[in-house]
């Protein structure tokens, strides 16, 4: 089979690997689509992925779907031939975290296509896949696995807009309008914001959060002012967009981290964060909103304007090169393995 496969920074390869094994309680996912995450530019290009530093070549991907090819014994309610996206994350089930309903917090946990952990944990770019059957979701009637691939980011989304309480009637900011921000746009927009506005540096990004159900954007550098929100989140990941952020959130606020700030100090104005009795919060991945992005999707949102450009898996380079580069247009770039 084929496998995507990063070695170091800089050194990306298409390699043939063997077909997987598929052991008992797991299938065989011969996977169709899968989107390239920001977490998989960051090893490619710097070798690490925030505090995740690669050390040993692996398999990236973690936003796929496709379908099953083969049962492992003892799998049931599945079949083969089942539209199926994966949930990436493998957890401990027992810490406080986990009994808590945070699984995404599980000092233990495990996730496709990351180097947090040594052995890394392989990714899902690649033909086939042996997935545990607990880790699948089956795609409701109607959504595709092109639709599927981008569940996951969907539920980070989802995941991040929880973390802010109840957005009914509030006003909201969306700071940074890549892949995650426009999908922070649409998640909003479904818990019943008032408003939705979306700042971005780039004008393409924009008109895609604009199609995604933003009412308003504004292009950063072109002397627009951010509007005065209730709740705003970051999701450009650049410290210093934090300052003008925190300024346009009311008295009281909340600020939603989502975008990864870099590894080791920074420098951000925080000032505000004090005298205005802001709330900052994190959000991280997501737990169980995987089964709320797939109802989503079948509820039919919309996320074509968000899946920019399509190549074939033995277009890796080409591919990746696109998706790290905002002035290609690109948004959401996914893979083919079909």
């Amino acid at each position: 089979m084929k496998a995507v496969v990063v070695h170091s920074a800089g050194d990306l390869r298409l390699e043939d690997r063997p077909d997987p094994d598929c052991p008992a309680g797991s299938v065989i996912v011969d996977v169709e689509y899968g989107g390239i995450c920001g977490s998989d530019l960051h090893y490619v290009t710097h070798g690490a992925s925030g505090l995740s530093i690669l050390a040993d070549p692996m398999v990236l991907g973690h936003e796929v779907a496709g379908r099953i090819s083969l049962l492992g014994d003892g799998v049931e309610g599945f079949a083969v031939g089942d539209a199926v996206t994966v949930h990436p994350a493998v957890y401990c089930g027992d810490c406080t975290d986990c009994l808590a309903g945070r699984t995404n917090l599980c000092p233990q946990v495990t996730y496709y296509g990351s180097a947090a952990h040594r052995p890394h944990t392989d990714g899902a770019f690649a033909s086939r896949k042996a997935v545990p059957a607990g880790q699948l979701r089956r795609l409701p009637a109607g959504v595709t696995t092109r639709q599927a691939a981008v569940a996951e980011p969907l539920a980070v989304a989802i995941h991040a807009v929880g973390r802010a309480g109840s957005l009914a009637g509030k006003d909201v900011l969306v700071n940074g309008a890549g892949p995650i921000g426009a999908l922070l746009v649409a998640a909003a927009r479904r818990a019943g914001a008032a408003s939705v506005v979306a700042s971005d540096l780039s004008e393409i990004s924009l008109a895609i959060a604009q199609r995604m159900g933003a009412d308003g954007v504004v292009l950063v550098g072109s002397g627009a002012q951010l509007p005065e929100v209730d709740v705003a989140f970051e999701a450009s990941g650049a410290a210093r967009a934090l300052g003008g952020v925190l300024a346009a959130v009311r008295r009281g606020g909340t600020v939603v981290q989502v975008g990864n700030l870099p590894a080791g100090p920074v420098t951000a104005e925080l000032a505000a964060l004090v005298f205005r009795e802001i709330d900052y919060r994190g959000t991280f991945r997501f737990a169980d909103e995987l089964d709320d992005a797939l109802a989503y999707l079948a509820d039919g949102l919309d996320v074509e304007p968000l899946l920019t450009h399509t190549f074939d898996a033995g277009d890796v380079a080409e591919a990746f090169a696109v998706a790290s580069d905002r002035g290609t247009g690109s948004s959401k770039v996914l893979l083919k393995f079909v």
